[in-house]
Formats: structure tokens, sequence, C-alpha cells
């Protein structure tokens, strides 16, 4: 296989990541452990106020250090109880410590903000906290962390969590995590979070809004306004046997509980974050039309929540999985097998362009079809090569023995050819490295 890009040490207090994609998100020289957040949310001004801290490990000697926060008034920044001088430029907070920090040393950062937050502009449009009709949605994939809490918003620097958000209390506050406890007061009430999986910053998500909440089964429930309550059981209801499958395929569901919430707005697609799913009024009809969708963004807590890209080249790891377990629920559930979407799809992109390495498609490239739908072809591929218990053996394999854990291309090819027995150097070349698109077998 490839050999991966060559990547530069960061200097000291670094205000650019090593990721090749994203540079400008993400900071050198340290990592975060757990992010403790205190936050207090007016829906109305959407105005929001918040006291972050950091539990952070130098990764080498820090005179300074950079963090990644789009727009607020920073109102004070504490490194380990003492006062830090801060300044602002672009998204980053640079923050000078009143005494260098030692290699390896753990230390805490302390930041004090408030302000009306808005989504951070980038290529893929406006993306983080976002304001609803009567609520807000949080979508962060992949840069849009920084518009809600101060971070290091790398993929591969993943930390535990909690989360306290006080609002009024009309609105249901959902966090990606446990709710630990929900504390109402006269006219607020705060749900407090708990997320203890190791999880990138663009995997936190936080939907408020005036939703009834329901128990699908033990570890799933769902949030969504009343008025999409039924419709919602039509849509969602094989959801259990969903769940139940994709167990079966890729082992046991990677976290303490399954969300789904549906806004009362319409959404363009589907949101992943970590053990939440985030879907638009729009993907309920009665018919379960919009079904693919919800096998696919729950596949993402498999591929893309658990098992994390390192970085963004390898974003296929993410899309070709969820895109495959599609078909293999279409196949399971009695619907059109595998074979049939993967001919559908191959003859789509043979209509061309083909123009994308799906192993490295580059930034602008990063969500393209051809990484979904080529991503998902590589999978048969692999499956028609392999056979299906091998094939099978070894997805199960993957997703198990690098539960919670950063992954890379390199790292798949090296698992799937240990199932084999044997190189699958031409199969991955093709599919992966190359954009002439191969024959289906």
């Amino acid at each position: 296989m490839r050999s991966k890009a060559s990547r530069s040490t960061p200097a000291p207090g670094a205000d650019r990541s090593t990721d090749p994609y994203l540079p400008e998100h993400g900071n050198g020289g340290y990592r975060v452990e757990r992010y403790d957040l205190d936050l207090d949310y007016r829906v109305g001004p959407n105005r929001l106020s918040g006291v972050a801290r950091l539990s952070v490990v130098a990764t080498q000697a820090l005179s300074r250090l950079s963090l990644d926060l789009s727009g607020f008034r920073v109102d004070r920044v504490l490194v380990d109880g003492k006062a830090a001088k801060f300044s602002r430029s672009g998204g980053k907070l640079h923050v000078k410590p009143a005494k260098a920090v030692q290699a390896d040393a753990s230390f805490r950062v302390e930041v004090r903000y408030s302000g009306n937050p808005r989504p951070v502009p980038g290529r893929w449009g406006d993306i983080g906290w976002d304001e609803l009709t009567n609520g807000v949605l949080v979508a962060s994939q992949p840069i849009g962390a920084p518009s809600w809490f101060p971070c290091n918003d790398h993929p591969s620097d993943r930390a535990s969590y909690r989360v306290a958000i006080s609002v009024d209390s009309p609105y249901v506050v959902l966090v990606t995590g446990n709710l630990v406890s929900r504390r109402q007061r006269a006219t607020s009430t705060t749900w407090t979070y708990e997320r203890p999986e190791p999880t990138p910053t663009y995997l936190m998500s936080v939907q408020i809004g005036q939703y009834d909440e329901v128990r699908i089964s033990d570890g799933q429930r769902a949030a969504m306004p009343a008025r999409l309550r039924k419709v919602f059981g039509k849509d969602f209801g094989r959801q259990r046997q969903i769940m139940s499958a994709l167990e079966g395929l890729f082992g046991p569901y990677p976290f303490g509980e399954y969300v789904i919430v549906v806004t009362d707005d319409d959404l363009d697609d589907p949101i992943e974050a970590q053990g939440m799913s985030i879907f638009g009024a729009n993907h309920l009809d009665g018919r379960r039309t919009h079904e693919r969708l919800a096998v696919h963004e729950l596949a993402h807590q498999w591929f893309g929540n658990s098992l994390t890209v390192a970085d963004w080249r390898q974003i296929w790891l993410n899309e070709g999985f969820a895109t495959y377990a599609e078909w293999i629920w279409s196949e399971t559930s009695g619907g059109r097998p595998a074979d049939a979407h993967a001919r559908e799809w191959h003859d789509f992109l043979a209509a061309g362009p083909n123009d994308v390495v799906v192993a490295d498609p580059g930034v602008d490239r990063l969500f393209d079809p051809q990484v979904y739908k080529r991503g998902g072809l590589t999978l048969h591929a692999l499956r028609k090569r392999l056979g299906d218990e091998r094939f099978f053996s070894l997805v199960k394999e993957w997703s198990t023995t690098r539960r919670h854990s950063p992954v890379t291309t390199e790292e798949f090819v090296a698992v799937a050819e240990a199932c084999a027995g044997e190189s699958l150097h031409e199969l991955f070349e093709a599919w992966l490295w190359q954009t002439s698109l191969p024959p289906l077998p």
C-alpha cells in the first residue's frame, strides 16, 4: 500500500495540526484528556455563556498553546488556576501561561466565554451551532465544534466529556452522552451528560427543542416534536431489528445508549454524532422511505464513532462501511440483495466522471458521493474475494479489536490481508488508489 503522507513535527505551542486536509483545525504540543463544560443558553436571544475546563497533557514543553474557538467574547483564561495572557486571531484562542508547561506534564486550562453562537463557515457551508425555528441543532463534522466550546479540533484528539447545559424548562436538551442528572429550578432546568468513551470534538453534539421523548427498546430512545410522534413509529418501526442485525454483523453496540432526534425543521441530510443521530422532519413520511438513512447513521456508531479516522484522509472508512451497511440491511431484511445495490451503483459510477482517489480524496472532495459509493463497492469486492464467512469475520474483528480507537486505511488493509492469508494489494490499489473504475466482481 501507499506510504503515509509525511508529517512535520509541530513547533512548541503550534496553532496548526498535522492533518493534511485541515491543518488550521487542531493544535500541536498537547492532547486533551477531558472536557468539563458548564453552559447556560437562552433560546430567544441565542445567548450562550460557558465555562470550559480542559484537562490537558503536554506532548512537549509549552511556553504557549492555542485552542480552536470561533466567535465569543473571552473574559478569562486560567492555566492551573493562575491567570494567563490570551489573544484572538481567526478561529484561534492563543494562551500564554504565567509559567511554561514542561513536556509530559498534566495541566488544566479554564476558559470563561460568552456570546451569540454561530456556525463556522467553510467549503461545505456553515457548520456547528445552528438555530432552528424553535431550538438548536449542532452538527460539528468536520469543523463545527469550535462554534460552541474551546477545543483541540482534530479527530485524533479524543477525550471524555461532562456537559451541563441550563435552558428554559419547556425545552429538552440532548447531548451526546449518558444523562446523569436533570435538575429543575423555578424557570430553568440543568441537564448534565457524561461521555466516558474517548470522543473527538466533531462527534460531540447538542440538540435543544420542545420534544417528546420515546423509548424504543433497552438502550434506545428517541426525541421528536409531538406532531411527529405517530409517523415516527412507522418510519422507525424496525429500529430494534436494525440494531439487532448490525450487532450481529459488527459486534456489540459500542456505547451506553443510542438516541435518535428528529427536529421540527427539514434537514438536507441526517447528522452523525457519538451515540446519537439527528434527522429532519422531512425524513419521516410514514412509508419508511428513508429507512436506509437510519441504517447508515446507526452503522456510523461502529464505523466513524467507535472507530474514528486518524485524520480526514481516511474518511472512506466511515462512509464506505456505513453505505455497505445499507446494502446488507436491505439483503437481510428481505429487500434487494447487496449484489443488486452494487450493480446499480457501479453502473452509476461507470457513467463518470471517476476522478476521486477514494483513500485520499482531497479536502474539497471529502464528502463526494464517489467516496461513499465506491467505498461501499470496495467492501463488496472484498466480500466477493474472501467469501461471506471470512468477510464478515473480518468486519467483526475490525470493529471489535479497534473499538474506541483511531484507524487508518493501512491498518484495515493489514487486517484484511491477515484474514485472507494472502496479499490484497491489487484489489485495494484498484478500488482505493486509482481513479479508473475496476470491473465489478
